[in-house]
């Protein structure tokens, strides 16, 4: 590797660490300079994701504040994220380097339309679970019951589940599966599936997943550690980048409204889905 590839694989770990931790789809930044270098496909996807583990790691630090109150959810879809990544990483070596690609723009443009539309998607879900509890608190008397000595669940829509229940956890492991695999616009899936199927805050989704992500990364990475070969001045340089990408992404997204942030994700998405489709 020059000096100049060197020092153009190092600049897009840091690009991909800032990107993948407001949004995602850092992978699209370091994959084509690593195959501008001259790494086949395969050693350049391997690369990626042992140098990106640090990036990961080190944006999941940065919202280590909207990571409080979120530990036994994070547990359960960890699990998820785990047994998806590592299934991921074998297929990655099991099955030709087009299987997957083929899919992905799909996969990549749905998940698009879940992050542009889920405002509208949750406020109808939430009003579908509004009337049960609404007919329900009607036949309690006045002041109210038992169940609700105060009366406060009157006219109150139904809370979502703190987990997302199975759809969510069933959905992040196959995201993570494609994480594992190649992980362009991985991130935006996750945060695609968790903003219809959690009541939380984007800032607070956006922590949950750079854990996830840092999760499939290492589980990927340790696996492709040692049954795949892999360039060292890539993943040193990508890393090192990475984790500066990071904390400057941490910085500069837990500022962004839930609107910017949003129209953040679309816009890098649809600009990965071109580039994926022109690949």
């Amino acid at each position: 590797m020059t000096p100049v590839e060197a020092v153009a694989v190092f600049a897009a770990g840091v690009g991909a660490g800032a990107v993948n931790t407001v949004v995602g789809s850092g992978t699209l930044i370091t994959f084509p300079v690593l195959l501008a270098t001259g790494l086949s496909p395969v050693t350049a996807t391997v690369s990626n994701a042992l140098g990106l583990v640090p990036g990961a790691v080190s944006g999941a630090l940065g919202y280590r504040a909207e990571l409080r109150g979120q530990r036994r959810r994070i547990l359960k879809l960890s699990v998820g994220a785990l047994l998806g990544g590592f299934t991921g990483a074998v297929l990655l070596l099991a099955l030709p380097a087009t299987a997957f690609e083929k899919i992905v723009p799909v996969v990549v443009g749905l998940a698009l339309v879940l992050v542009a539309f889920q405002p509208l998607i949750t406020k109808r879900m939430r009003r579908r679970r509004t009337p049960a509890t609404t007919a329900e608190s009607a036949d309690a008397p006045a002041g109210g019951s038992a169940r609700d000595p105060v009366g406060a669940l009157d006219h109150a829509p139904a809370p979502a589940r703190s987990d997302g229940g199975p759809l969510l956890f069933i959905g992040l492991t196959l995201a993570s599966v494609y994480g594992g695999y190649f992980a362009a616009a991985q991130g935006i899936i996750y945060m695609s599936l968790m903003g219809v199927l959690l009541d939380e805050t984007m800032q607070r989704l956006t922590a949950v997943k750079n854990v996830l992500v840092a999760v499939v990364n290492t589980v990927a990475a340790t696996f492709f550690l040692f049954v795949a070969d892999f360039d060292w001045t890539a993943v040193a340089l990508i890393a090192v980048g990475s984790a500066l990408g990071g904390q400057l992404g941490a910085s500069v997204g837990r500022r962004f409204s839930p609107a910017v942030l949003r129209t953040l994700i679309v816009t890098i998405g649809t600009l990965a889905l071109v580039q994926l489709l022109l690949r």
